[in-house]
């Protein structure tokens, strides 16, 4: 069987909720590149030659008017449509739901146009060149067995993606020696205190402390195709068990999926340290700190101005 080259996923199907006011769209660069931008140059560079934008259908015009000039001839992409009502058989919306499934159903609603391994990143964060090279060795890598059907984390040191304005939610990783994920543990409210980090498990009734040194998930995933199914069936799943949760809020997440796998035994997952320092404007305050650093990387020359000439 002829081997497919890995395609990137952008989750972006909430860049259409207010459209030029999100801060997906927040000019950022030195030309006025937002983070998106960076994503795809620094894939492209790093082998990848198709690129699934995961949309909101509505706002596929606009978004289009955004890219096209900049990725056209540069790399292929195509658009898959985030929708509320896509739904297995014999599921409907539940009555008053607005929100979104999250990013579980996100990937699925490119289901139709993977067809071999594949990245999966936010719209939203700057990732660094490194990440980028590392999951793309990694999704075309030529070992066997069963490793073949590994998955593959990029994650980050949790000090380098703190905002000093407030608080943010991250998955906290353990990691067995040798690079495989061990654990992954979604936790919320984190914010640097002195020399550590810290977050409440009970609302503010007391905290507990977590080490700068540790390594974090910044939804930067690498899958083999087969978990398009393994997705999809734990869709049903989750689906099955909503009346249990919260109908109007619950989200079917990747961290989530990967995490019941991994404690049921059923994943093996790689993780790969990024020494790359992540970038997101969590907070509005963060952005001062965001431009600085990207007009940095153009006078380093690890960036032109403009980043499509």
């Amino acid at each position: 069987m002829e081997k497919k080259d890995p395609v990137l996923v952008i989750m972006a199907a909430g860049m259409g909720s207010r459209y030029g006011g999100l801060k997906q769209l927040e000019p950022l660069g030195p030309s006025g590149e937002i983070l998106m931008d960076y994503s795809v140059f620094d894939a492209v560079r790093a082998g990848f030659s198709k690129v699934i934008f995961v949309i909101r259908k509505d706002f596929e015009e606009e978004f289009d008017r955004l890219i096209r000039d900049k990725l056209k001839g540069r790399v292929h992409y195509e658009y898959a449509f985030q929708d509320l009502r896509d739904l297995p058989a014999g599921f409907s919306v539940p009555e008053g739901r607005v929100k979104p499934w999250g990013t579980g159903q996100a990937v699925l609603a490119a289901r139709e146009q993977i067809e071999g391994p594949f990245a999966v990143i936010n719209a939203d964060d700057y990732y660094g060149s490194g990440a980028y090279r590392a999951i793309h060795t990694f999704l075309t890598r030529t070992d066997g067995g069963e490793e073949a059907d590994q998955a593959g984390l990029c994650v980050w040191r949790l000090g380098d993606t703190l905002s000093d304005y407030g608080q943010v939610s991250r998955g906290v990783c353990e990691i067995e020696p040798g690079g495989r994920l061990k654990n992954l543990r979604e936790i919320k409210a984190i914010e640097r205190s002195g020399e550590v980090a810290r977050f409440s498990p009970d609302g503010g009734a007391s905290y507990e402390s977590l080490s700068l040194d540790s390594p974090v998930s910044m939804n930067f995933w690498g899958f083999p195709a087969s978990f398009i199914d393994r997705l999809a069936s734990g869709f049903k799943a989750f689906l099955d068990n909503l009346p249990a949760l919260d109908p109007l809020t619950a989200e079917y997440l990747l961290p989530i999926v990967v995490g019941q796998d991994l404690a049921s035994g059923g994943a093996s997952v790689r993780a790969m340290a990024v020494e790359d320092t992540w970038y997101g404007v969590t907070n509005r305050e963060d952005k001062p700190r965001v431009m600085e650093a990207l007009a940095k990387f153009v006078w380093q020359g690890i960036y032109h101005t403009p980043l499509w000439p």
